[in-house]
């Protein structure tokens, strides 16, 4: 079986993001049958259906590094009980225009993460709807919140706990196989 390429999205644009640190600490430790990509969604306008006739070059290449994956692993902070708006609008972005659903028929996977002890569950949950729409095959098990993320790493930027490490090591493994799946 071939590698799988895996769209890694991150929905906090904040420079010191620890969603983003998460994503670089998981795409550092994926094995060898998936190539992870972050996938930058911060330059994307947002979506307007009066632009579908003459795109953005932005949404053209986004669209197609969607297109072209294999599966998703999404990143979500929780804002307001929710997703991230940029991540609403990415999702958006790459489904359209009407029956052009970028995102169809592949796998994902969703890892939230707060500096509150409850990891971003409702934003996890949240995220999960749109998928279904999306026709996206999200993995259940394991699920991913990832709490208390102020005390997680260390003055470098990298991941310190060895528990969530190991947790986030177990994380991808089952969703290598879910990826493998399809």
């Amino acid at each position: 079986m071939g590698k799988k390429k895996i769209a890694v999205l991150v929905g906090s644009l904040r420079k010191e993001s620890f969603n983003k640190k998460l994503a670089n600490e998981m795409i550092a430790m994926a094995p060898e049958s998936l190539e992870m990509e972050l996938v930058e969604i911060g330059q994307l306008m947002h979506y307007n259906e009066d632009l579908d006739q003459n795109p953005p070059a932005e949404w053209v290449e986004f669209r197609k590094k969607i297109k072209e994956a294999d599966g998703y692993l999404f990143f979500t902070p929780e804002y307001n009980r929710s997703i991230s708006g940029v991540l609403k609008n990415a999702l958006d972005v790459a489904s359209r225009p009407y029956g052009q659903n970028n995102w169809a028929g592949k796998p994902g996977a969703i890892v939230s993460s707060s500096i509150s002890p409850l990891g971003a569950e409702a934003a996890n949950h949240a995220l999960r709807q749109p998928m279904v729409f999306l026709n996206v095959y999200m993995m259940q098990q394991p699920e991913a919140y990832i709490g208390n993320t102020m005390s997680l790493f260390g003055e470098d930027g990298k991941l310190q706990n060895e528990d969530t490490k190991a947790h986030l090591q177990s994380y991808l493994q089952a969703f290598e196989a879910w990826a493998n799946r399809f």
